[in-house]
């Protein structure tokens, strides 16, 4: 592969994720990131990137050079205040520009509730979270960007992530876990490494306009991934509560959702073998090699 000009708007653990990925597999490539903080020169991975500032109320100018140039952008900022503030402040820079690859990172709330049945991306989409609400809205303005640029765009709609640093296991050994009581509840979730392998397929073979979930094989119960955590770690189950009883509002919207997410489309498309299939090797992995 000729070597690709990244740009990331955000740089969170799955951008950084995909570019150690692309390190990985000696892809030659320049890289430039968006960050809340002030503007300057960082490292990562060895790797030597410009960090430039981006939040709600302000951007560094200077960004805008490295935008027009990068041929790649990966776009993982959440919504603030119901708007992206990447089509916000830089619509008229994705005009007439050689964009060869644009990746949008959304998420499975979009679904909203299924009651615990099977959705794939010719489902109804009705979310009911404040979350699900702002992903659904901004998946259509990029949509609708997309088609009146015409820019090569896919978005990716995201299960719950968990990696090697944030996971169930290290939640259990600081006490933070408690069992929700909710029957037929079914959530899915992916390893932030099988995000950025799916990424990098997309490199080669992409398609504009797609939409593909990213979730393992095995939906399961939060009480069903906890219980196989405290397996592994041999420590004392945690306290059950009601869902009444959860003071997080992000969690208690979380707990009105149940839906088990079809990854069919992406496997078929991509050609793609996940790493972790579901939470049992990617708990196990992070058990021998993480904790």
């Amino acid at each position: 592969m000729n070597k690709i000009n990244v740009f990331c708007f955000g740089f969170g653990q799955t951008a950084k994720s995909f570019v150690k990925k692309l390190k990985i597999e000696k892809i030659p490539f320049k890289l430039t990131v968006t960050s809340r903080q002030e503007t300057q020169n960082k490292n990562f991975e060895d790797i030597n990137y410009e960090s430039f500032q981006l939040n709600e109320k302000k951007f560094d100018n200077n960004l805008i050079k490295n935008l027009d140039e990068a041929d790649h952008i990966l776009i993982s900022i959440a919504p603030v205040n119901g708007e992206d503030i990447v089509i916000k402040n830089f619509k008229e820079r994705f005009k007439d520009k050689k964009f060869k690859w644009i990746t949008y990172l959304s998420a499975t709330s979009v679904y909203g509730d299924h009651g615990g049945e099977w959705v794939d991306e010719t489902s109804k989409t009705n979310p009911t979270s404040i979350n699900g609400i702002q992903r659904l809205k901004v998946e259509k303005n990029w949509i609708e960007l997309s088609q009146q640029y015409n820019m090569p765009l896919q978005i990716f709609r995201l299960s719950g992530i968990y990696s090697n640093q944030h996971n169930v296991l290290k939640r259990l050994k600081t006490g933070e876990v408690k069992i929700i009581n909710k029957k037929n509840h079914f959530f899915s979730r992916i390893h932030v490494e099988d995000i950025a392998n799916a990424l990098f397929k997309s490199l080669d073979n992409f398609k504009k306009g797609e939409i593909y979930n990213i979730s393992d094989d095995k939906p399961a119960s939060n009480k069903e991934v906890i219980m196989y955590g405290i397996k592994l770690l041999g420590v004392d189950e945690p306290p059950t509560i009601e869902t009444s009883e959860i003071e997080s509002e992000m969690l208690k919207n979380f707990y009105k959702d149940s839906k088990k997410v079809s990854n069919k489309k992406m496997k078929n498309f991509f050609d793609f073998e996940l790493k972790y299939p579901t939470y049992i090797e990617g708990l196990d992995y992070i058990n021998n090699n993480s904790i």
